[in-house]
């Protein structure tokens, strides 16, 4: 066993060196090779005290009678095959992780455990070499330890019992020193292998099966705790801070058990409410978007920018598709814990712009073309407020279906046939498109094929632009055109690689309102997904009571001054403010940056008290109205 464990810290400590010299820029741009080397040996032996720690514990017992040792021959050996190719698996999946998120393993790699068949299709549309290898592999890891310690001749050995009572309380001391790593108080944890302002290259010292597995604790601790991630202030304080950054006066609040339910009187009131619909662009980031300075591979959307209000700095609140829709239907901001559209306390009486609207008269509706219970999006949107759920399986003959969905060609086909059916009753409507996303199956023939190594992700981005833009050509011929908002908004930018702790700049994404009500004209000053629901809101005509704390960006004084947003990265929180940025990092503390000419953050001298105390204002809101379940209306 002994000679197992040396193989599998080596084996980290390789996989380690791949995984620099693969990032090798990120890594040298640190200067911090040695310490990720030197760190990665700790972890890894953190790592060995929780995997290998039970059996060194527990081992020696199943040594003193005969009948237990025949139960030890195969019990050992059999746990310590799985974990180590379990471990190995996770690792081995370390690269195509980061490639796609920008981070070692985390949670979310748990979280696509419940949807086996869309992640399946995934990985074998653009992984399929990397799984069938190292599932391979690791199933021959698994029966080769197995086999290799079921030979082990000291595996009938017999111990006396007397050792066995002398040895487990120093195994015991030993084990625990392995896992805690450090006589301080609180054990070795991720914020120890901080050492540069890279968020990356910060997790390569650790492993990615400890990675994983410290992720599981962390959302059980923080889901069933009162722990705070980032920092501690008083509640009334930090919804204080909310409430004034919000516009909300003490004059427009309502009811003081729901803090920030207040009334919004419409910019634009008008006799008869227009109609919204809203569509969810899966993953596009500005750099994809000719009209804010990325490529022109989205000839579509780019007209769209002198057609009506276009955003030049929106910003997404997150990297996930969930964090993109409970910003744009919910305004609510990013928190560390998990998104509330599958959070278990917003899965009833949440609030929703499909609740504020059908309390109206409005149908309300969400139309995908993928499976709507990924993510739990079916449930949280029934439950709250939408009316209608129409995805794959609603769809007869489509187009094209890939292994992710039908085409966005059909989804918005199933949209105008659906809106057109609308008839005098007015309507809210999800729209969510999903062909720009792994493994980016689309139609032939629609758009030109782009042959670079992110050929498959350009052509499905142009192939998406195409079809939205046939979506809006049969919508401005139907006869919903004059009464209706249309919102075109990213979910969330795609992968986000820049050497930051928060890649910020990274987080511009396309947004514009258009509609024949619409005045054109460019929102320069920085805004969040969390800004567009009051802003509908006014431009619909829609005066009412709601929770949300957004800012209505049809207000003069938020045209083009002082912006704020917030984003979620990984374990990560940045709160932007102009040209200043803070860092919010669990048990660590903030780091105050500023943002230069070209977007490049530069670490400032002196910490920003008042911007940090905002930062933490807002990073707290969230999990208080959730816990208090004070979010609706």
């Amino acid at each position: 066993m002994a000679i197992l464990a040396v193989v599998f810290l080596a084996t980290l400590s390789i996989s380690r060196l791949l995984l620099a010299d693969i990032y090798w820029d990120r890594v040298a741009a640190t200067n911090g090779l040695g310490f990720i080397l030197l760190q990665g040996v700790r972890f890894d032996i953190i790592l060995l005290g929780i995997l290998f720690g039970p059996v060194f514990l527990f081992k020696p017992w199943f040594h003193t009678l005969a009948f237990l040792r025949a139960i030890g021959r195969w019990l050992f050996p059999a746990y310590l095959g799985v974990v180590t190719s379990l471990a190995f698996f996770v690792e081995a999946s370390s690269s195509s992780f980061i490639e796609q998120y920008d981070s070692r393993p985390n949670y979310l790699f748990v979280e696509y455990l419940a949807y086996p068949k869309e992640v399946f299709s995934m990985l074998t549309g653009s992984h399929l070499v990397e799984l069938v290898a190292f599932t391979a592999l690791a199933f021959f890891i698994a029966g080769f330890v197995f086999f290799w310690l079921r030979r082990d001749p000291s595996s009938s050995r017999r111990i006396p019992f007397w050792l066995c009572l002398l040895a487990t309380p120093l195994t015991l001391l030993l084990m625990l020193g392995m896992i805690r790593s450090t006589l301080d108080h609180r054990p070795v944890n991720p914020s120890n292998a901080v050492f540069s302002q890279d968020s990356m290259v910060n997790q390569l010292p650790l492993n990615s099966p400890y990675s994983l597995l410290y992720a599981i604790y962390e959302h059980r601790k923080n889901a069933s705790s009162k722990v705070i991630r980032y920092g501690s202030m008083d509640d009334n304080e930090a919804l204080g801070i909310v409430l004034k950054e919000a516009g909300i006066k003490p004059a427009d609040q309502l009811d003081s058990a729901i803090p920030t339910l207040h009334h919004q009187a419409a910019t634009y009131p008008r006799d008869k409410p227009l109609n919204l619909v809203i569509v969810l662009l899966e993953s596009l980031g500005a750099d994809t978007v000719g009209s804010l300075g990325g490529l022109k591979i989205t000839p579509e959307l780019d007209k769209l920018a002198d057609e009506g209000i276009w955003f030049e700095h929106l910003y997404a609140t997150g990297t996930r598709s969930v964090r993109g829709i409970e910003a744009v239907i919910s305004g609510f901001t990013p928190t560390p814990m998990v998104s509330v559209v599958k959070h278990p306390e917003t899965q009833t009486n949440f609030f929703t712009l499909a609740s504020l609207l059908g309390k109206q008269g409005y149908q309300t509706s969400f139309i995908y073309g993928g499976s709507a219970h990924f993510d739990n999006m079916k449930r949280f949107m029934q439950n709250n407020g939408f009316k209608t759920v129409i995805d794959q399986e609603d769809y007869t003959d489509p187009v094209y279906q890939s292994t992710w969905g039908v085409s966005d060609e059909d989804l918005f086909n199933r949209a105008h046939e659906a809106l057109s059916a609308s008839g005098e009753q007015p309507f809210f409507s999800l729209v969510f498109t999903s062909s720009n996303h792994e493994p980016f199956g689309i139609p032939e023939n629609r758009v030109s094929p782009e042959s670079d190594p992110e050929g498959a992700r350009k052509t499905a981005i142009k192939y998406a632009d195409y079809a939205l833009g046939q979506f809006l050509n049969k919508a401005r011929q139907s006869s919903y055109w004059k009464n209706t908002v249309f919102l075109i908004v990213a979910d969330h930018p795609a992968r986000l690689f820049a050497g930051k702790l928060v890649p910020v700049q990274r987080f511009l994404i396309p947004g514009v309102i258009i509609g024949p009500t619409i005045e054109p004209r460019i929102i320069a000053g920085i805004s969040s997904q969390i800004d567009l629901l009051p802003t509908l809101l006014s431009l619909m005509g829609i005066s009412s009571n709601h929770p949300g704390i957004g800012r209505d960006l049809t207000l003069p004084k938020y045209f083009n001054g002082s912006g704020r947003a917030m984003m979620q990265f990984n374990a990560l929180q940045a709160y932007l403010e102009n040209n200043k940025v803070v860092v919010l990092q669990p048990d660590l503390a903030p780091s105050s940056f500023r943002l230069n000419a070209k977007g490049k953050m530069r670490l400032k001298s002196r910490p920003d008290a008042e911007l940090e105390h905002k930062a933490l204002a807002y990073s707290l809101w969230g999990p208080l109205v959730i816990k208090s379940k004070t979010y609706h209306q």
